[in-house]
């Protein structure tokens, strides 16, 4: 769906109250301030909507009972901060102006955005994700709640969004992203403080959507990248069109951090994408005015894609992404596929947990939790043989390595023969004399078996740069 009328919503309703006062208007909130909402604890809050130009609001949340004030601008846009204490709750925030709201039932706890295409969005009712009909029956939480933001796409940035906060029960959870669940579930029992999921994402989407427009249009390679994305009925892939009706509403509303899932709309350009998976998280913390934490899913084997190392290559960016940023985490989730003809797994408990993993010790400095992928960092070659070396210690699952190859500069690739020594492993095969190349589930479907002591899989890698 497109629309370019949100904000044209707010001067409607002013129009229809005109009448019965010229200096005076009724105060109008935006959907993610509403009941039921969680807010980030120990922050400095945002709380806007409109009224009538120079309309002076009164707030005052329960959990100090202080009465602060803020007038509307000549825009009728009004903006106040209100710092929230430890988590807790319910409280209520009353609004006074002409008219009088009452928000009920508001928790402060820690606040997440579920973001990207369709393995984010996932859920019980749109793809069947079937193992959450297990939590059906234990399901309810009045602690964890969510805010889907609805799947409207627009040209220009919008101020509002459709969305409603509502409390995870078994009605809620079934169009709610599994991903999300599963990561506030685990949230919420380890650090025993209410969990807000802001859902925000669409399937097919690419990521030049997600950027604001102007990002793409200045620079001739995302640009060229851009249009070579086709239109489909089912989602928008101009430039900016999801960033604008469903980033840009929610930039004033406190956060904790991002968990995303995206990748698989960008094969068919993927060697831009490192550089705008960079921009994107550069730009939505400048947004955000907040260097908030970034953690995302490596994007999962699948056998469908065209060329058969271009997913490789968005796999290699999101790798290299760790490398290049504060503050950012992956999951590699390979070993959760059990159909590479499915680009959707089913496993989604997992991705989420591990998510939470990376959280829980990267974030809230817990302990106990494994999150740490080995990931490639340099090779040596010595004769007729490689040593690839990783940033923690692995280990094989398994007699023979799958999916591991070496190559010459002829380029054409050999099954290897190996040998793991702690965080190394030793690559050769008698047929390649002058080895230049080793790759490891370096393709579209291919599972490998290697992994780290701590049991999660070893990230796909290459040591080569070649084009092909």
């Amino acid at each position: 769906m497109k629309i370019n009328v949100l904000k044209t919503l707010i001067a409607v309703a002013f129009c229809l109250i005109a009448s019965a006062s010229i200096s005076k208007a009724t105060i109008i909130l935006p959907s993610l301030v509403s009941n039921n909402m969680v807010l980030q604890q120990q922050n400095q809050v945002k709380v806007w909507g409109w009224a009538g130009p120079g309309e002076k609001i009164y707030i005052t949340p329960s959990w100090n009972n202080k009465t602060d004030s803020v007038i509307a601008d000549g825009y009728s846009s009004w903006e106040i901060k209100l710092l929230t204490p430890k988590a807790g709750g319910p409280y209520i925030i009353t609004l006074k102006g002409t008219n009088t709201i009452v928000l009920n039932n508001i928790l402060i706890g820690e606040v997440w955005i579920c973001s990207g295409q369709s393995n984010m969005e996932a859920c019980y009712s749109c793809l069947g994700i079937k193992e959450l009909k297990n939590e059906f029956p234990n399901c309810f939480n009045s602690n964890i709640r969510f805010c889907k933001i609805a799947k409207i796409a627009s040209s220009t940035p919008q101020d509002n969004c459709f969305a409603k906060w509502v409390i995870c029960d078994s009605n809620t959870v079934k169009d709610i992203t599994a991903v999300g669940y599963y990561f506030a579930k685990k949230l919420n029992s380890q650090l025993n403080v209410p969990i807000g999921i802001i859902q925000s994402a669409w399937g097919g989407t690419p990521i030049e959507t997600w950027l604001p427009e102007q990002i793409i249009t200045g620079d001739s390679v995302f640009l060229k990248d851009a249009l070579k994305k086709k239109k489909a009925r089912e989602w928008p892939v101009e430039p900016g069109f999801t960033y604008n009706s469903m980033i840009a509403p929610i930039l004033k509303y406190s956060i904790a951090g991002v968990i995303w899932y995206q990748g698989e709309s960008n094969a068919i350009t993927p060697y831009s994408y490192l550089r705008m998976f960079s921009a994107m998280i550069d730009n939505w913390r400048k947004l955000w005015n907040t260097e908030f934490p970034f953690y995302y899913v490596q994007i999962a084997p699948f056998k469908n894609y065209g060329s058969p190392d271009i997913p490789a290559i968005i796999r290699e960016a999101q790798m290299q992404t760790l490398g290049m940023k504060k503050n950012v985490g992956m999951v590699v989730v390979s070993d959760l596929v059990d159909n590479v003809a499915d680009i959707h797994p089913k496993n989604k408990h997992d991705v989420g947990y591990r998510l939470a993993d990376l959280a829980l010790t990267k974030t809230y400095k817990l302990s106990g939790f494994e999150y740490e992928y080995p990931i490639y960092q340099s090779y040596k070659t010595v004769k007729n043989k490689i040593t690839v070396y990783f940033d923690n210690k692995i280990k094989m699952q398994g007699k023979k390595a799958d999916e591991l190859f070496i190559a010459g500069d002829d380029k054409i690739y050999f099954p290897a023969d190996c040998k793991i020594s702690d965080n190394s492993i030793t690559v050769w095969n008698d047929k390649v004399k002058n080895p230049v190349s080793v790759r490891y589930s370096f393709s579209k479907g291919g599972i490998g078996n290697l992994f780290g002591i701590n049991n999660l899989p070893v990230s796909p890698f290459r040591t080569d740069t070649w084009d092909n």
